[in-house]
Protein backbone atom coordinates (compact mmCIF):
# COMPACT_ATOMS: atom_id res chain seq x y z
CA UNK A 1 0.00 0.00 0.00
CA UNK A 2 1.62 3.73 -0.92
CA UNK A 3 1.65 6.59 1.65
CA UNK A 4 -1.12 8.69 0.24
CA UNK A 5 -3.31 5.36 -0.03
CA UNK A 6 -2.67 4.62 3.11
CA UNK A 7 -3.36 8.22 4.60
CA UNK A 8 -7.17 7.70 2.76
CA UNK A 9 -7.72 4.61 4.62
CA UNK A 10 -6.66 5.93 8.29
CA UNK A 11 -9.70 8.74 7.17
CA UNK A 12 -12.55 6.18 6.10
CA UNK A 13 -11.38 3.77 9.09
CA UNK A 14 -10.57 5.99 11.89
CA UNK A 15 -11.31 9.54 10.85
CA UNK A 16 -8.02 10.33 11.42
CA UNK A 17 -8.18 14.12 9.18
CA UNK A 18 -5.83 14.61 6.10
CA UNK A 19 -3.56 17.00 7.59
CA UNK A 20 -3.09 15.35 10.62
CA UNK A 21 -1.76 11.94 9.00
CA UNK A 22 0.18 14.16 6.45
CA UNK A 23 1.91 16.33 9.46
CA UNK A 24 2.60 12.55 11.33
CA UNK A 25 3.93 10.95 8.42
CA UNK A 26 6.19 13.37 7.10
CA UNK A 27 4.77 14.17 3.93
CA UNK A 28 3.36 17.51 1.85
CA UNK A 29 -0.54 17.75 1.95
CA UNK A 30 -0.24 19.59 -1.37
CA UNK A 31 1.40 16.10 -3.03
CA UNK A 32 -1.42 14.20 -1.26
CA UNK A 33 -4.28 16.08 -2.87
CA UNK A 34 -2.42 16.17 -5.94
CA UNK A 35 -2.62 12.13 -5.76
CA UNK A 36 -5.85 12.36 -4.94
CA UNK A 37 -8.09 14.30 -7.17
CA UNK A 38 -4.85 13.73 -10.15
CA UNK A 39 -2.08 16.33 -11.10
CA UNK A 40 -4.32 19.06 -13.26
CA UNK A 41 -1.35 21.67 -13.29
CA UNK A 42 -0.54 23.25 -16.85
CA UNK A 43 2.97 21.70 -16.24
CA UNK A 44 1.79 17.98 -16.27
CA UNK A 45 -0.71 19.16 -19.28
CA UNK A 46 2.35 20.47 -21.24
CA UNK A 47 4.10 17.49 -20.86
CA UNK A 48 1.34 15.20 -21.55
CA UNK A 49 1.15 17.53 -25.02
CA UNK A 50 5.00 17.46 -25.87
CA UNK A 51 5.05 13.69 -25.30
CA UNK A 52 2.18 13.09 -27.84
CA UNK A 53 4.46 15.68 -30.17
CA UNK A 54 7.38 13.75 -29.75
CA UNK A 55 5.90 10.71 -30.19
CA UNK A 56 4.21 12.14 -33.55
CA UNK A 57 7.31 13.52 -34.86
CA UNK A 58 9.19 10.43 -34.29
CA UNK A 59 6.52 7.99 -35.79
CA UNK A 60 6.38 10.59 -39.15
CA UNK A 61 10.04 9.62 -39.63
CA UNK A 62 9.97 5.78 -39.15
CA UNK A 63 12.27 6.02 -35.86
CA UNK A 64 15.09 7.72 -37.64
CA UNK A 65 15.33 10.81 -35.87
CA UNK A 66 16.71 11.11 -32.43
CA UNK A 67 16.38 13.99 -29.86
CA UNK A 68 18.34 16.86 -31.80
CA UNK A 69 16.05 16.64 -34.75
CA UNK A 70 13.07 16.45 -33.39
CA UNK A 71 14.54 19.31 -31.06
CA UNK A 72 14.73 21.12 -34.07
CA UNK A 73 11.05 20.29 -35.55
CA UNK A 74 9.87 21.34 -32.33
CA UNK A 75 11.15 24.53 -32.30
CA UNK A 76 10.23 25.40 -35.90
CA UNK A 77 6.48 24.36 -34.86
CA UNK A 78 6.72 27.06 -32.32
CA UNK A 79 7.67 25.13 -29.07
CA UNK A 80 10.52 26.54 -26.67
CA UNK A 81 12.32 23.06 -25.36
CA UNK A 82 15.64 22.04 -24.72
CA UNK A 83 17.32 18.64 -26.17
CA UNK A 84 17.33 17.03 -23.06
CA UNK A 85 13.84 17.62 -22.49
CA UNK A 86 13.05 15.73 -25.58
CA UNK A 87 15.49 13.30 -24.74
CA UNK A 88 13.87 12.51 -21.75
CA UNK A 89 10.38 12.54 -23.51
CA UNK A 90 11.64 9.86 -25.45
CA UNK A 91 13.33 7.67 -22.79
CA UNK A 92 10.16 7.69 -21.21
CA UNK A 93 7.89 6.57 -24.36
CA UNK A 94 10.88 3.98 -25.22
CA UNK A 95 11.48 5.75 -28.38
CA UNK A 96 15.06 4.41 -29.45
CA UNK A 97 16.09 6.31 -33.13
CA UNK A 98 19.59 4.19 -33.29
CA UNK A 99 20.77 1.65 -30.95
CA UNK A 100 24.57 2.37 -30.28
CA UNK A 101 26.67 0.13 -32.85
CA UNK A 102 30.35 -1.26 -32.85
CA UNK A 103 31.84 1.11 -34.97
CA UNK A 104 33.87 -0.72 -37.95
CA UNK A 105 36.68 1.08 -40.11
CA UNK A 106 37.33 0.83 -43.88
CA UNK A 107 40.48 2.72 -43.87
CA UNK A 108 43.40 0.91 -45.05
CA UNK A 109 46.18 3.12 -45.42
CA UNK A 110 49.22 2.74 -47.49
CA UNK A 111 52.15 3.21 -46.24
CA UNK A 112 54.69 3.77 -49.13
CA UNK A 113 51.97 6.06 -50.45
CA UNK A 114 52.57 10.16 -50.05
CA UNK A 115 50.17 11.63 -47.77
CA UNK A 116 48.31 15.02 -48.37
CA UNK A 117 48.17 17.64 -45.50
CA UNK A 118 45.04 18.48 -43.56
CA UNK A 119 43.57 21.36 -45.37
CA UNK A 120 40.78 21.53 -43.82
CA UNK A 121 41.38 21.32 -40.07
CA UNK A 122 37.67 19.82 -39.09
CA UNK A 123 36.72 23.00 -40.66
CA UNK A 124 33.46 22.03 -42.18
CA UNK A 125 31.73 25.23 -42.42
CA UNK A 126 29.69 26.21 -45.85
CA UNK A 127 32.35 27.71 -48.05
CA UNK A 128 30.85 30.58 -49.85
CA UNK A 129 30.40 29.42 -53.21
CA UNK A 130 30.16 25.39 -54.78
CA UNK A 131 33.33 23.99 -56.26
CA UNK A 132 35.63 24.71 -53.09
CA UNK A 133 35.73 21.86 -50.82
CA UNK A 134 34.44 18.64 -51.87
CA UNK A 135 34.57 15.12 -49.35
CA UNK A 136 34.93 11.87 -49.90
CA UNK A 137 34.53 8.56 -48.47
CA UNK A 138 33.74 4.76 -49.03
CA UNK A 139 31.33 2.17 -47.52
CA UNK A 140 30.18 -1.03 -47.92
CA UNK A 141 26.92 -2.49 -49.18
CA UNK A 142 26.38 -6.05 -47.99
CA UNK A 143 24.33 -8.25 -50.70
CA UNK A 144 23.92 -12.25 -50.85
CA UNK A 145 26.14 -12.15 -53.98
CA UNK A 146 28.87 -10.21 -51.74
CA UNK A 147 29.73 -6.88 -50.60
CA UNK A 148 29.35 -3.49 -52.88
CA UNK A 149 31.09 -0.70 -52.60
CA UNK A 150 29.50 3.10 -52.38
CA UNK A 151 32.32 6.16 -53.21
CA UNK A 152 30.75 9.22 -52.72
CA UNK A 153 31.62 13.10 -53.01
CA UNK A 154 29.95 16.31 -51.08
CA UNK A 155 30.27 19.65 -51.83
CA UNK A 156 30.49 21.27 -48.72
CA UNK A 157 28.71 24.24 -49.79
CA UNK A 158 25.36 22.62 -50.09
CA UNK A 159 26.28 18.89 -48.42
CA UNK A 160 24.67 17.60 -52.30
CA UNK A 161 26.68 14.48 -53.50
CA UNK A 162 27.70 15.72 -56.25
CA UNK A 163 28.85 12.38 -57.63
CA UNK A 164 29.32 8.70 -56.97
CA UNK A 165 30.28 5.10 -58.18
CA UNK A 166 29.10 1.93 -57.24
CA UNK A 167 31.64 -1.28 -57.74
CA UNK A 168 32.05 -4.55 -56.47
CA UNK A 169 36.13 -3.80 -55.63
CA UNK A 170 37.78 -1.51 -52.56
CA UNK A 171 39.89 0.62 -54.47
CA UNK A 172 41.50 3.74 -55.97
CA UNK A 173 39.68 3.08 -59.60
CA UNK A 174 36.02 3.67 -57.46
CA UNK A 175 37.16 6.50 -55.93
CA UNK A 176 38.34 7.78 -59.07
CA UNK A 177 35.48 7.11 -60.75
CA UNK A 178 33.11 8.87 -58.36
CA UNK A 179 35.54 12.15 -58.45
CA UNK A 180 35.20 11.77 -62.59
CA UNK A 181 31.77 11.99 -62.02
CA UNK A 182 31.85 14.78 -59.82
CA UNK A 183 33.76 16.90 -62.01
CA UNK A 184 30.96 16.07 -64.75
CA UNK A 185 28.30 16.98 -63.27
CA UNK A 186 30.19 19.87 -62.43
CA UNK A 187 30.95 21.36 -65.83
CA UNK A 188 34.44 19.68 -65.94
CA UNK A 189 36.31 23.06 -64.45
CA UNK A 190 36.54 22.22 -61.20
CA UNK A 191 40.46 23.48 -60.77
CA UNK A 192 41.27 24.95 -57.11
CA UNK A 193 39.07 22.22 -55.27
CA UNK A 194 40.00 20.75 -52.30
CA UNK A 195 39.32 17.46 -52.02
CA UNK A 196 39.25 15.94 -48.75
CA UNK A 197 39.44 12.81 -47.37
CA UNK A 198 40.83 9.65 -44.84
CA UNK A 199 43.95 8.18 -45.71
CA UNK A 200 42.94 5.24 -46.95
CA UNK A 201 44.64 3.65 -49.55
CA UNK A 202 42.41 4.50 -52.41
CA UNK A 203 42.94 7.62 -52.02
CA UNK A 204 46.48 8.28 -51.78
CA UNK A 205 47.69 6.43 -54.48
CA UNK A 206 47.19 5.00 -58.20
CA UNK A 207 44.13 6.17 -60.75
CA UNK A 208 42.64 8.86 -58.29
CA UNK A 209 46.13 10.97 -57.65
CA UNK A 210 46.07 10.97 -61.41
CA UNK A 211 42.20 12.27 -62.04
CA UNK A 212 42.95 14.92 -59.47
CA UNK A 213 46.16 16.15 -60.93
CA UNK A 214 44.57 16.70 -64.15
CA UNK A 215 41.41 18.22 -63.19
CA UNK A 216 43.84 20.86 -60.67
CA UNK A 217 42.01 19.58 -57.41
CA UNK A 218 44.08 19.70 -54.43
CA UNK A 219 44.09 16.92 -51.88
CA UNK A 220 43.51 17.22 -48.54
CA UNK A 221 44.14 13.76 -45.66
CA UNK A 222 42.47 13.51 -42.52
CA UNK A 223 44.46 10.95 -40.01
CA UNK A 224 44.03 7.36 -39.80
CA UNK A 225 41.32 5.89 -37.63
CA UNK A 226 40.00 9.58 -36.88
CA UNK A 227 36.52 9.65 -37.94
CA UNK A 228 36.15 13.21 -36.67
CA UNK A 229 38.19 14.35 -39.55
CA UNK A 230 35.87 13.21 -42.07
CA UNK A 231 33.09 13.84 -40.23
CA UNK A 232 30.52 15.20 -42.92
CA UNK A 233 30.96 12.32 -45.49
CA UNK A 234 31.08 10.22 -42.41
CA UNK A 235 27.38 11.06 -41.20
CA UNK A 236 25.85 10.67 -44.81
CA UNK A 237 26.86 7.33 -45.30
CA UNK A 238 26.07 6.51 -41.27
CA UNK A 239 22.36 7.75 -42.42
CA UNK A 240 22.22 6.00 -45.17
CA UNK A 241 22.94 2.82 -43.10
CA UNK A 242 20.45 3.70 -41.10
CA UNK A 243 17.65 4.40 -43.51
CA UNK A 244 18.36 2.16 -46.16
CA UNK A 245 20.87 -0.67 -44.96
CA UNK A 246 19.56 -1.50 -41.47
CA UNK A 247 15.95 -1.84 -42.98
CA UNK A 248 16.62 -3.85 -46.09
CA UNK A 249 18.09 -6.99 -47.41
CA UNK A 250 19.45 -7.37 -50.61
CA UNK A 251 20.06 -10.44 -52.91
CA UNK A 252 22.17 -9.49 -55.70
CA UNK A 253 24.36 -6.85 -56.75
CA UNK A 254 21.58 -5.33 -59.07
CA UNK A 255 18.95 -4.98 -56.29
CA UNK A 256 21.65 -3.19 -54.12
CA UNK A 257 22.26 -0.89 -56.62
CA UNK A 258 18.79 0.20 -57.30
CA UNK A 259 17.98 0.82 -53.58
CA UNK A 260 20.94 2.97 -53.29
CA UNK A 261 20.68 5.28 -56.54
CA UNK A 262 16.86 5.38 -55.50
CA UNK A 263 17.54 6.68 -52.07
CA UNK A 264 20.63 9.22 -53.11
CA UNK A 265 18.37 10.45 -55.74
CA UNK A 266 15.75 11.40 -53.07
CA UNK A 267 18.37 12.72 -50.37
CA UNK A 268 19.26 15.39 -53.70
CA UNK A 269 15.54 16.33 -53.71
CA UNK A 270 14.82 15.67 -50.04
CA UNK A 271 13.10 19.47 -48.75
CA UNK A 272 15.05 18.90 -45.38
CA UNK A 273 18.52 18.17 -45.51
CA UNK A 274 19.46 13.93 -44.67
CA UNK A 275 20.62 15.27 -41.54
CA UNK A 276 18.67 18.22 -40.37
CA UNK A 277 21.26 20.22 -39.72
CA UNK A 278 20.56 23.86 -37.94
CA UNK A 279 22.24 25.86 -35.27
CA UNK A 280 19.28 25.13 -33.25
CA UNK A 281 20.09 21.55 -32.88
CA UNK A 282 24.02 22.38 -32.87
CA UNK A 283 24.99 21.82 -36.13
CA UNK A 284 25.67 23.63 -39.27
CA UNK A 285 22.42 24.57 -41.03
CA UNK A 286 22.78 22.88 -44.51
CA UNK A 287 22.55 25.30 -47.49
CA UNK A 288 19.30 24.38 -50.05
CA UNK A 289 20.69 22.54 -52.90
CA UNK A 290 21.54 24.44 -56.38
CA UNK A 291 19.84 24.31 -59.65
CA UNK A 292 21.98 22.51 -62.19
CA UNK A 293 22.42 26.14 -63.82
CA UNK A 294 23.76 27.94 -59.93
CA UNK A 295 25.65 25.12 -59.91
CA UNK A 296 27.75 26.16 -63.02
CA UNK A 297 27.26 29.65 -62.60
CA UNK A 298 30.44 31.74 -61.42
CA UNK A 299 30.66 31.75 -57.80
CA UNK A 300 30.71 36.29 -58.18
CA UNK A 301 27.42 35.87 -60.39
CA UNK A 302 24.48 35.49 -57.98
CA UNK A 303 21.30 34.16 -58.82
CA UNK A 304 18.49 35.47 -59.77
CA UNK A 305 14.97 35.40 -58.29
CA UNK A 306 12.97 33.33 -60.26
CA UNK A 307 9.76 35.79 -61.36
CA UNK A 308 7.00 33.28 -61.63
CA UNK A 309 7.23 31.15 -58.98
CA UNK A 310 3.78 29.10 -60.52
CA UNK A 311 5.19 28.16 -63.68
CA UNK A 312 6.52 25.02 -63.92
CA UNK A 313 10.08 24.76 -63.11
CA UNK A 314 12.05 23.61 -66.19
CA UNK A 315 15.43 23.91 -64.60
CA UNK A 316 14.39 21.06 -61.97
CA UNK A 317 12.72 19.28 -63.82
CA UNK A 318 15.78 19.01 -66.48
CA UNK A 319 17.96 18.15 -63.17
CA UNK A 320 15.72 14.93 -62.26
CA UNK A 321 15.43 13.74 -66.07
CA UNK A 322 19.23 14.33 -66.11
CA UNK A 323 19.76 13.34 -63.00
CA UNK A 324 21.96 15.50 -60.34
CA UNK A 325 24.36 12.47 -59.58
CA UNK A 326 25.21 10.25 -62.29
CA UNK A 327 25.80 6.87 -61.09
CA UNK A 328 29.06 5.00 -62.67
CA UNK A 329 28.77 0.97 -62.25
CA UNK A 330 32.90 -0.51 -62.08
CA UNK A 331 31.70 -4.01 -61.14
Amino acid sequence: MSVAAFITAQRAEHGVPYAVACRALGVSQAWFYKWRHGDVSLRRARRAALDAAVAYLFRRRDGRDGSPPITAALRDLGWKVSKNTVADSMRAQGLVARPKKKRRGLTRADKLARKAPDLLKRDFAPPPAVNQRWVSDLTEIPTGHGVLYLASVLDLNSRRAVGYALGAHHDSELAAAAVQVAIAVRGGDVAGVVFHTDQGGEFSGGELTRVCARAGITQSMGRTGSALDNAVAESFHSTLEFELLSRNRFATHAEARRAVVTWLEGVQHRPVPFDQRNAQSGRVRARPAPSRRQELRPAASPALPREHPEEPRREEEEERGGGGCAARDLS
